[in-house]
């Protein structure tokens, strides 16, 4: 992860455009997320705190724990309210405990072994208070070798997918400071099945899927879903 997040990370990522970094997303994602957390919020790969910062300006108790100290240098920019450890999140303790866990943004497939998702399951259980839920944003796996994502006037996105590995490598082409470069990741897509299995392992069980922040319907059509397991009491 640490070639993905170079020490440019945090200021690209701010000035990012698409669907994911308009206010009607955010805002839509600390709807769904506020009611979930009374007894504080911990976000897995916190980032910029493109979420989390609103989610604290609604009184939200918010911790945080992310790889990349560059992205974490641009949220300590905008709160110094919010604790964040910077550490794996599959592995990295942070103190206390919360009614809610999340990751977002197709956060899981940034740990690109099963057994380092399986301990992502892990460390948010051991951080959650009994009855608490863990959320997860991701999309669906793409149907075919190669498909576009994203086409437009400063940034390409192209993902390879190999379905027999669940290697994705996301090809990114933008406009950054008046020249086109190109940034490439590697991720481990999930199915929903694989990760209520992850789920179950961890002691959490599925309570509610949907298509989107907007609680639309979770179908076979669907290119992503917003996942609520559930701790038992």
């Amino acid at each position: 992860m640490s070639e993905w997040f170079d020490e440019d990370a945090g200021l690209r990522y701010d000035e990012s455009t698409g669907p994911y970094f308009e206010p009607a997303t955010i805002d839509a994602t600390v709807d769904f997320l506020e009611p979930l957390a009374a007894g504080g919020a911990l976000e897995l790969a916190i980032g910029t705190g493109r979420i989390a910062v609103p989610l604290a300006a609604r009184g939200v108790r918010v911790a945080g724990i992310d790889y990349s100290p560059e992205m974490v240098a641009q949220l300590r920019q905008k709160s110094a309210e919010i604790t964040v450890e910077i550490g794996d999140y599959a592995t990295t303790r942070i103190d206390g405990t919360f009614s809610l866990v999340y990751l977002v943004f197709n956060g899981i497939n940034n740990q690109t072994a099963q057994e380092a998702q399986v301990a992502s399951f892990a460390n948010a259980a051991a951080h959650l208070e009994p009855g608490g839920s863990f959320v997860i944003e991701v999309g669906i796996p793409p149907d075919r070798p190669w498909s576009v994502f994203d086409l437009g006037d400063t940034h390409v996105g192209i993902d390879e997918y190999d379905a027999d590995t669940q290697r994705l490598v996301s090809h990114h082409f933008g406009l950054y400071k008046g020249r086109w470069e190109r940034g490439s990741g590697e991720f481990r897509a999930v199915w929903p099945a694989e990760l209520d299995l992850m789920a179950r392992l961890a002691g959490l069980r599925l309570r509610e899927r949907w298509a989107d922040w907007d609680r639309s319907p979770f179908t076979a059509e669907s290119t992503k879903h917003v996942s609520v397991w559930e701790k038992g009491e």
